[in-house]
């Protein structure tokens, strides 16, 4: 079964604002998604949506095969949230907490107590178990908020910045975290966030939205494949032929979001006339070309290192498409 499934979702606050526009995905279970956008792009309404705690304007949304719309109890049930603000009781105990939540969700008082400790001691809480929420740190209330959204042990997590606050050690911690119940577990991950870079090395697959639209969703192999956002290489060198670096700008022609021209980086402390040169390429195939017309030409290469597209490379270059396409219609 599917973990989750959106057709055609859209929802339109009161006054005519569109939070989320037409969004059509599918997750499969297991899989580490990361819904990735600037603030303000739909990610918290999709999720709100999704958990039952606002009504779509339009489509439709299933977790695991509920309807949180007409059934948000039984996504409730499968379902654990974090926010980016963690919100709990600050005059109760981290241990407190947890079995305050347990409760809630039916769990018996032993068991939620073993939940509670397995739990803190995984995200580095235990020595703070008895302390009150009041006297937390935002790093520490962001860890508890993630074993709270865990205590019922869900079939699907979301996550609002879930590393927002945390020091590196704990960061990756939480992260490793994050991977072991994917694969251990099986359980889903719904990562919102819109630090790219950290999503790149973390989920499996990625939706990337914009304005309330979702602008393509895949692995990065295939919004790489998708987007033909190019292939970088960089070389150090001491001569750039110029009918090299024409040839380049020719294949940059009519390519939307990109640039035409070839970057030249002088690096302190190298010879004179040494210089990184970064062009943008078609394929790795054309890399010894580069080369063997450089040094045909009597320059010397230095170093040469190909870079696939980033997650950012990807985004922007869609975020720039779109708004040209949408000049061209204006």
């Amino acid at each position: 079964m599917d973990a989750v499934v959106m057709q055609h979702l859209s929802k339109i606050y009161d006054g005519g604002k569109t939070a989320v526009a037409d969004m059509s995905l599918t997750l499969e279970q297991g899989e580490v998604f990361g819904f990735l956008g600037p603030n303000g792009a739909g990610k918290t309404t999709t999720v709100k949506v999704l958990n039952g705690m606002l009504q779509p304007s339009e489509g439709t949304c299933q977790v695991f095969g509920e309807d949180p719309g007409r059934s948000p109890e039984k996504v409730h049930a499968v379902s654990g949230v974090m926010t980016e603000h963690a919100q709990m009781y600050n005059n109760l105990t981290g241990m407190q907490n947890l079995m305050f939540y347990g409760a809630m969700f039916g769990i018996g008082e032993e068991e939620s107590r073993k939940r509670a400790r397995d739990l803190l001691q995984q995200l580095e809480l235990a020595d703070a178990s008895g302390q009150k929420l009041s006297a937390y740190s935002t790093g520490m209330r962001q860890r508890l908020s993630i074993a709270r959204a865990l205590m019922h042990q869900p079939k699907i997590l979301f996550l609002d910045e879930p590393t927002s606050g945390l020091d590196p050690e704990s960061a990756h911690n939480v992260n490793q975290m994050i991977l072991a119940l994917a694969k251990d577990k099986g359980m889903t991950i719904f990562l919102c966030t819109h630090q790219l870079r950290y999503a790149q090395e973390i989920c499996t697959r990625y939706g990337l939205i914009d304005e309330g639209r979702l602008l393509i969703a895949g692995t990065l192999e295939e919004l790489r494949a998708g987007v033909n956002s190019g292939l970088q290489v960089r070389i150090r060198t001491d001569r750039m032929p110029d009918a090299l670096a024409g040839r380049q700008e020719g294949r940059m022609e009519g390519r939307p979001g990109k640039q035409a021209d070839v970057q030249v980086e002088t690096r302190p402390g190298t010879r004179a006339g040494i210089q990184d040169i970064t062009l943008e390429i078609g394929s790795e195939e054309e890399i010894p070309y580069i080369v063997s017309r450089i040094v045909e030409s009597g320059g010397r290469v230095y170093h040469v290192s190909a870079r696939q597209p980033s997650l950012e490379d990807i985004y922007f270059a869609l975020t720039a498409e779109q708004k040209g396409t949408e000049g061209i219609r204006s």
